[in-house]
């Protein structure tokens, strides 16, 4: 999208828009879902990636929102468990969140791989040219 479409999008001024995407000035919370209602981007993996120093992190999550389907899941699991979360223990929370996102990135390189081999296998049975095709040496089809 152009900075001027997403300015138009978000109700501001050119200018004001660049001052924003140039993170100039102080953060605005509204601002950021504001843009992300705009571009469908992920409005929590934005302001994720302020706390992880990796831009590249709100890119990845564009598309998929993981970062709010996890705020999602939190504000659920809040309010099933309310006080009683309390009573978990850090050691029990860390290997619990390491085994849940070792087993998302075994799921997208297994996806990707498995694209790959799919992709490999009924790209020979296409025709290209050149190939001992007989069709292909019709010239009048």
């Amino acid at each position: 999208m152009r900075a001027a479409d997403v300015a138009q999008g978000m109700n501001m001024a050119l200018r004001s828009y660049e001052h924003f995407e140039a993170g100039a000035g102080r953060i605005n919370l509204e601002r950021i879902h504001r843009f992300a209602d705009v571009t469908d981007s992920d409005p929590h993996a934005i302001i994720s990636a302020l706390s992880l120093g990796s831009p590249a992190f709100a890119v990845r999550s564009a598309d998929n929102k993981l970062a709010t389907i996890l705020m999602v899941v939190l504000q659920e699991f809040d309010e099933e468990v309310g006080d009683a979360m309390a009573e978990l223990d850090g050691r029990t929370i860390i290997n619990v969140f390491t085994r849940a996102l070792k087993d998302l990135a075994g799921l997208a390189v297994t996806r990707d791989a498995h694209a790959e081999a799919w992709l490999e296998e009924r790209r020979r049975r296409l025709v290209t040219p050149g190939s001992d095709d007989p069709s292909a040496d019709d010239e009048g089809g």
